[in-house]
Formats: structure tokens, sequence, C-alpha cells
């Protein structure tokens, strides 16, 4: 073990980070040492991963996965390194500077980062006007459902980083259909469930071409900081 302990919502994310997709919701090794845990969506279930990571070990905290944009500047595939998080209720959680920006350093030449607030919601943030809204309450750059809770596990006494992938623009509306059919505990998508959303609301098909093609980004850019070997390679040392 290298001490890194990672929260993941869903199989679908960890998988640029060699994992198996096993399901479960007790922290299994990767390859290089790493511990990943897939909590399942929100921030109950993150707050649950990372007090499991903790308890096996892990002296440093990350929350991987996707986002969505809020700034509209951000584009699908940008990197997410924020220097704060967000909760719900308004609470801003550092996150740890000379990890992130040894990080950032690593992968600034060959992929798009920000370093925005990143909020975390309660609820998906599917419609362009609430996206809005967000930047505009909280300045924050994207959104997830789990990195505030992660990070409130680990400011007691670990360095905390998020690492989060553009999915979904501040412009685009993530269909309904996509959120029906999505399984909350390993992102796979239902077909069955997908298709009778479909035929409830085919206008939406347009919209879930586009973000399947976003989704490809979003993992290209994961991927990319799974394979440069600097995410464990500059955990910072007790």
């Amino acid at each position: 073990m290298n001490g890194l302990g990672v929260v993941a919502a869903l199989a679908a994310e960890s998988r640029p980070l060699g994992a198996p997709g096993r399901g479960g919701k007790e922290p299994f090794p990767l390859a290089d040492g790493t511990l990943l845990i897939l909590s399942g969506v929100g921030p109950s279930a993150a707050t649950e991963g990372a007090r499991r990571l903790a308890a096996a070990g892990a002296r440093a905290l990350v929350s991987w996965g996707m986002a969505g944009a809020l700034d509209p500047a951000l584009a699908a595939g940008t990197l997410v390194l924020p220097t704060e998080v967000i909760s719900p209720t308004g609470g801003v959680f550092a996150t740890a500077p000379q990890w992130r920006e040894r990080l950032s350093a690593a992968l600034g030449a060959h992929w798009p980062v920000s370093f925005g607030r990143l909020l975390t919601s309660d609820e998906p943030l599917g419609s362009v006007e609430s996206k809005a809204m967000a930047f505009r309450e909280t300045a924050a750059v994207a959104v997830d459902m789990e990195s505030s809770a992660v990070a409130e596990i680990a400011a007691a006494h670990m360095p905390f980083l998020a690492v989060r992938a553009i999915v979904d623009t501040a412009a685009d509306p993530v269909p309904q259909a996509a959120l029906a059919a999505m399984t909350a505990d390993t992102g796979a998508l239902r077909i069955g469930h997908l298709l009778a959303a479909l035929a409830r609301a085919p206008g939406e098909l347009p919209a879930l071409i586009r973000l399947a093609g976003r989704y490809r980004r979003a993992r290209r850019a994961l991927t990319a900081v799974a394979r440069s070997g600097a995410f464990a390679a500059h955990l910072p040392q007790p």
C-alpha cells in the first residue's frame, strides 16, 4: 500500500485507474498499491467510502471522477484540480496546494487544467438554468456530488485532492433519459430503461449523442492522469 486512498462514485469512473470494475463497498488495492473504493453516488455514500479508506490505512484522500461544468469557459475533457471544494451547506475545504501544483505541472503541458472552486451538490444539476444559478451564487467552475464529503473526512488529519474531468459543459442540458437509465452503484446504462425513456422523450436523442462524445473526452482526460504516473508519485510524504 502506498498510502493513497481514492473515492470514486462509479465503476465507470474508476476504470482509467485500472480498476477491474468490481462492486462492493470495501476498499481494494490497485496495481500500484493505491486503495480504491467505489462509494456510490452522493455525499452520504462518499462520506462512508472515505471513512472506510481511512480505517484501512489511507494517509491521503482523493475524490476522483467526472463533473459538470458551471463556468461557460470550460470545455468537455478539461481537468479540474480545484483549490477549494464547497459543500452543499456552504462549507469550504482547501485541497493540498503542493500536491495539486505538482500534479498540475506534470499534466498541464499535455491537458487543459482548471484550478477553480468545485461545488458539491446533493442532487444532479441537469439544466442549463440550474448550472448558471450555481455559477452565479458560488463562483464554482464545476459541480460533482461527492468531493466535499471526502474533503471533510480528510480535513482533520490528512491531505486531500480532487481530480475531476468535465463531461457536460455549462451549455449542455443533461438528458433525463440518461439519468433515468444509469445505475446508482456502477454508472452503467440500462439499455431497456434508456430506450423506454427515449420513447417517452425522443427529442432528447441529439443531446444524448452529444453527451456520449463529451463522456469520451472526459474519460481520456482521466486516463491521461492515471497513465502519467504523477498521480501517486507526488503523494505528500508524512
